[in-house]
């Protein structure tokens, strides 16, 4: 198909924009691109594959938006397809940048129309055009690369935003169209969160096949992103320091050590529960008991112990709720699980109120515990957004400096699954249920060490010292009713 003769500016203007992307910019949008978009623009016009690495927050997708409509209007006869980690993310980035610019440009809106999913030329929607390409959550590697596949034309771009979460069967189909038609090029783009995939590849074993853009929110760098609130950057570097993992990611726009937002990684985990430790490295620190309680469904119970780095072997059972008597059955095991380690302090969650019950069976048995619930404020650490991130930093911190885990291949899933992200300036925990639906079960018995760091650890001597005194003294375990067995499912 020959090209069309005429389109809305002369074909010298249209080679000038296809060399000066930048000027295209300036022209038809009205807008003067920040020095590092000037720099990925030109790279744009110049290379067929570039790969953009970013903090966050520094006008990436703009960018892709910006490359996306110069090469539909510079082309003759163009196809672009575009792609990110989800519908939801495609639609709300990409796409709604896309919009934003096609209503400032007279240009634009005259040759071209925008629907949902698709971008077409007014004169030959069939073969000059834009269009969206999703997955489905569930589809397998091939259905994945169907993503992109199929695709052929004289001119061809690719666009993967978010590209770090993307599938390596769909970049794969990419990779195959690069050899077809007169120009075809691969714009991706994200935030370096995980240490594979294409990303990653792009800025190290496959770095001589790419033009790497690096873009960074560093308030020393003089290429820095303006886009990064500086004084903010730098608060959340004095904060969590210029090595954290996820200030390297979102600050500077760097890879971390292991991929973001994990508090743990499954090697760290197995070393934990490879540890010996001898009693001398704990016996002067109080033991506890955490309790996790459940309530219905497929949820489990689970009582952990601790007694400083070192943590014991579970009790994880499951409880009849239609019987009047499950509180108190919690309360039982727990009464049985504490004196074998010699707990002084049993802590419980109490969280929507599912673990009320449970401590009230331990008052009636004149033993004291202590309630923990997960949404509140964080008490000692005000980096935290609520007392469960505060419970699970200390403990992953607690593991990654030595702790013993107990051989139990579950805490691994577990413990490594939950991510981490910044909310109003305070780090969260992911939430439970979101964990529940990657590993296919509650996190019980990591909730349940989670729990043990509610308070932090103190002297043995001292703990025991101040229940003498009458400091919210505490019975022994079995210093309740006379007599009381437990267990008896007669009492």
């Amino acid at each position: 198909m020959s090209p069309p003769k005429v389109l809305s500016k002369q074909a010298s203007t249209l080679k000038r924009w296809r060399d000066r992307p930048d000027d295209f910019v300036r022209e038809v949008f009205s807008v003067e691109p920040d020095f590092w978009q000037a720099d990925a623009l030109r790279a744009f016009s110049k290379h067929k594959r570039v790969a953009m690495k970013a903090c966050k927050g520094p006008g990436k997708t703009t960018v892709l938006a910006w490359c996306a409509w110069n090469f539909l209007i510079t082309r003759p006869f163009p196809k672009v397809i575009a792609t990110s980690i989800s519908a939801e993310n495609l639609s709300d980035g990409l796409w709604s940048e896309m919009s934003k610019w096609y209503e400032t440009s007279d240009i634009l809106k005259r040759d071209f129309i925008i629907t949902k999913t698709k971008i077409f030329h007014k004169n030959y929607p069939e073969t000059w055009f834009m269009v969206a390409r999703t997955w489905r959550k569930d589809a397998d590697p091939t259905m994945q690369a169907n993503t992109l596949a199929g695709k052929h034309a004289d001119f061809m771009l690719f666009i993967l935003d978010e590209v770090g979460g993307i599938p390596d069967s769909v970049m794969v189909a990419a990779d195959g169209a690069m050899t077809s038609g007169i120009e075809t090029k691969i714009l991706i783009a994200g935030n370096p969160t995980h240490t594979t995939g294409p990303l990653w590849r792009a800025f190290n074993e496959e770095s001589e096949y790419w033009f790497p853009i690096e873009i960074t929110g560093d308030p020393d760098d003089p290429k820095r992103s303006k886009r990064v609130n500086i004084d903010e950057a730098r608060a959340t570097i004095k904060k969590w320091g210029r090595d954290n993992p996820w200030v390297l990611t979102n600050v500077f726009g760097k890879f971390p050590p292991s991929s973001i937002n994990s508090l743990l990684g499954p090697d760290t985990v197995r070393e934990a529960m490879a540890r010996d430790c001898s009693i001398g490295q704990y016996g002067f620190v109080q033991p506890r008991t955490g309790t996790d309680v459940a309530f219905g469904g497929d949820d489990r119970c689970c009582i952990i112990g601790r007694q400083g780095i070192k943590v014991f072997s579970p009790d994880v059972f499951r409880v009849d709720y239609n019987s009047e008597t499950w509180s108190f059955d919690i309360a039982a095991r727990i009464l049985v699980y504490g004196p074998r380690i010699g707990s002084d302090e049993d802590l419980i969650d109490t969280t929507g109120g599912y673990g009320d019950g449970v401590y009230s069976s331990l008052r009636i048995q004149r033993h004291k515990a202590t309630k923990v619930n997960f949404s509140e404020a964080a008490a000692n650490n005000d980096a935290y957004y609520n007392k469960r991130a505060e419970m699970w930093f200390t403990m992953a911190e607690a593991i990654k400096q030595g702790a013993c885990l107990p051989n139990c291949p579950e805490l691994i899933p577990e413990l490594t699954s939950p991510t981490y992200t910044l909310k109003n300036g305070k780090m969260l925990i992911e939430d439970k249920e979101m964990v529940k639906l990657k590993i296919g079960r509650s996190p019980d018995i990591a909730d349940a060490l989670a729990i043990t760091y509610a308070l932090p650890d103190v002297n043995k001597k001292t703990a025991n010292l101040s229940i003498l005194r009458g400091e919210g003294a505490r019975p022994r375990h079995g210093g309740g009713l006379r007599g009381y067995n437990p267990l008896d499912r007669n009492r």
